[in-house]
């Protein structure tokens, strides 16, 4: 199958052409019962992984994502994963810049084919949008923009 009929799953539905998602969740359980199989099919299939994290929370992340069968260290070695702090990606210069942002979303979902991933799974946790930081307040903009920009990759973003 190509990359644009194998299906994409995510707490059971299909994701179809816009592959751009928002979820909220009762607990950190909750989350990785909904995301560790979205996130492990990726990784099957060869795709890249592409993710950005809480720093307190980074551990616990990469413990997760072992606890599903994923070798974290071989994928990182091999450019298959990635994974970011908030002062990596949103909260660089430590304050959110819906540009830059912007701009580092194409970097990554371009980059991935360019390394020849045939897709990228985007998965980024935002509580930080819920602390007083400088540029939350363009998050609401910055999201209809993205609206706009994903449709040209057939990537996923969670």
């Amino acid at each position: 199958m190509s990359e644009n009929t194998q299906p994409i799953r995510l707490a059971g539905a299909v994701l179809e052409a816009q592959r751009h998602g928002c979820a909220f969740f009762h607990s950190p359980d909750e989350e990785y019962r909904v995301l560790l199989p979205f996130i492990k099919e990726g990784f099957e299939r060869g795709e890249k992984a592409f993710h950005i994290v809480d720093p307190k929370l980074r551990e616990e992340h990469l413990q997760r994502l072992e606890s599903a069968g994923i070798d974290v260290a071989a994928a990182e070695q091999s450019g298959h994963f990635e994974l970011r702090n908030w002062a990596d990606a949103y909260l660089r210069d430590g304050h959110f810049e819906q540009d830059k942002m912007l701009a580092l979303l194409q970097e990554v979902l371009e980059g991935g084919r360019q390394q020849g991933f045939p897709l990228t799974r985007l998965v980024a946790h935002m509580e930080w949008a819920l602390e007083d930081r400088p540029g939350v307040n363009d998050l609401v903009e910055y999201e209809t923009r993205l609206n706009y920009l994903l449709p040209r990759y057939p990537d996923s973003v969670i």
